[in-house]
């Protein structure tokens, strides 16, 4: 027999968390909408590609910084927004934050948080007092729960706003529904939800998603704040261009982590597209499917200024609370400098789309 090579640290860490994790809280992070298909897709696709490495480029160290709106990271690997992290690990999103703030990179976290964005903040500065947080905000059919949500960011020292656009309504998850799973268990809040306008004494919200919502609520957005605005969840290249003319600070490829649209493409088969229409206005990033740091460097070399990474920062907390936090950032940003050199690369601006060639194809048949 053959022997199979040793699990890598988010394997590793990803077997521990299947087992810690409440069933139905696993099958909340781990599901996705319909048949899992573009969930399962993210991954895959990755797979199916190959990087075609330069040599004797005198490159040098690896440099993996990157500058973003309101954030300079150490990594191009990013905290991806989710929900509910205190399902995870009690310390939740403030564990995350911690891990993050060491790693020197940017947390986006979630409107469905179970930590309010300021202690999720403060939890950051804990470690470094200019970590970057980002909130990720759902806009709200009503103008004044929107605007209170934005207050609540900037004044916990968010640096940008992430607005999530693909989500008219609610994915359908068939695990969820299995489950029963439609509301967090006693004793759980979606905390940003908290004391908004309308909410009952002391009570939270709903989040609520509107298929009416346009390019004139982020338009209105803007005018009411003056952090930088990325737009999250655009895959047709039409859209990122849009995006860009109302303003938008930065565009995140995403199909939600395979949650929403069942029959989405992977997000890094519509990377290239996206990135072309974007043509370096703003900074693209691209979250679903990162598993390693070949996957962090196929998406440079096909435009992505950074990713985000998602479940695998959840299976770290689930396993090992915010030293498994730690310990995926550590990975991937140690994979990714690795890659990078390997390919004969400084940073990413060394890459280029011809070094991205499908497996099984012939050689010089790339995707450039």
């Amino acid at each position: 027999m053959t022997a199979q090579p040793p699990p890598d640290a988010l394997e590793e860490l990803h077997r521990k968390a299947l087992v810690q994790l409440d069933p139905v809280h696993r099958d909340f992070f781990e599901g996705g909408a319909g048949r899992e298909r573009a969930l399962t897709e993210n991954v895959r696709a990755f797979g199916r590609l190959a990087l075609l490495p330069r040599v004797l480029r005198g490159a040098g160290p690896p440099d993996t910084a990157v500058e973003l709106p309101g954030a300079r990271a150490a990594t191009p690997v990013l905290v991806a927004p989710t929900a509910f992290h205190r399902l995870a690990h009690p310390d939740g999103e403030r564990a995350t934050a911690r891990a993050a703030a060491a790693a020197g990179t940017v947390l986006i976290t979630s409107m469905a948080a179970t930590t309010a964005v300021a202690d999720v903040a403060a939890a950051a500065r804990e470690v470094r007092q200019d970590a970057a947080v980002w909130f990720q905000l759902y806009l709200q059919p009503r103008a004044e729960v929107t605007d209170a949500l934005v207050r609540r960011a900037e004044q916990a020292g968010c640096t940008a706003l992430v607005v999530t656009a693909d989500s008219p309504v609610f994915g359908r998850r068939g695990r969820d529904d299995r489950n029963g799973f439609h509301d967090l268990p006693p004793g759980y809040a979606a905390e940003n939800m908290r004391g908004l306008p309308g909410a009952p004494p002391g009570g939270t919200l709903d989040i609520a998603m509107s298929p009416g919502l346009s390019w004139r609520d982020l338009r209105r957005l803007r005018t009411r704040t003056e952090l930088p605005v990325l737009v999250k969840g655009v895959l047709h290249p039409d859209d990122a261009r849009i995006a860009v003319d109302e303003g938008a600070a930065g565009v995140i490829v995403s199909n939600h982590g395979g949650r929403q649209l069942d029959a989405a493409p992977a997000t890094v088969e519509a990377l290239p597209a996206v990135a072309d229409a974007v043509a370096g206005r703003v900074p693209v990033l691209l979250d679903g499917g990162i598993r390693s740091g070949a996957d962090v460097v196929t998406a440079l070399a096909l435009g992505a200024t950074a990713v985000g990474v998602g479940r695998p920062v959840l299976w770290g907390l689930a396993a090992e609370g915010e030293a498994g936090v730690a310990r995926v950032l550590a990975e991937l940003a140690g994979q990714t400098a690795h890659v990078l050199a390997l390919c004969g690369a400084r940073d990413r601006t060394d890459l280029d789309r011809g070094q991205v060639v499908v497996r099984g194809r012939l050689p010089g048949v790339g995707l450039g």
